[in-house]
């Protein structure tokens, strides 16, 4: 199987999922669009605005390319520069962690995660780790005092699951962060 296959598996299903949520094309039989991607597709609640999150994030990655047209998509692999292959995501679960990203900073990190797969498709990690470094050179300084009463946000750590919108009271603070009690 080719890379545009599984380009335009979950591109066009995000793209074709967006049509039928904003022109509500599924109000005829379901009321809410979500009941309609359960009983029409078997998805659970969040997987198609994630198609739709990374159908929008592989649209701004083709926009790296202004020559590109649909037809190129489904032909030949396109190219940034004459010499240079655009490599392209090949799974919604590559793009997931660039939906938190600005359009320039979701090209930055698709090429820097290009670069570090050696010119191949990057697996999902590999985006995840660059999208993660982007975003803290990004982060805003913390603010919270110690004894200072905040709400948790879980992030990107498996010791907070569960725990997330909970109370807590600073305990530690850091940089970007704080430990909570």
């Amino acid at each position: 199987m080719n890379w545009r296959v599984f380009l335009i598996t979950f591109f066009e299903a995000g793209k074709a999922l967006a049509e039928l949520r904003d022109r509500r094309l599924y109000r005829s039989t379901h009321s809410t669009f979500e009941e309609y991607c359960k009983d029409r597709f078997g998805f659970e609640r969040r997987h198609p605005y994630r198609l739709i999150e990374a159908a929008g994030v592989v649209d701004n990655l083709i926009k790296m390319c202004p020559n590109w047209t649909q037809n190129q998509i489904e032909d030949e692999p396109p190219t940034v520069r004459s010499d240079q292959l655009q490599i392209l995501p090949t799974s919604e679960g590559q793009v997931r962690p660039m939906t938190k990203l600005e359009p320039q900073e979701q090209q930055e990190a698709w090429l820097r995660a290009v670069e570090l797969a050696g010119g191949k498709v990057p697996t999902g990690r590999i985006v995840k780790d660059v999208v993660q470094r982007i975003m803290e050179r990004t982060q805003v300084p913390n603010t919270y005092q110690i004894g200072e009463v905040c709400q948790i946000l879980v992030k990107d750590n498996p010791e907070l699951r569960g725990k997330g919108g909970c109370w807590g009271i600073v305990s530690a603070v850091n940089e970007f962060s704080c430990t909570v009690r």
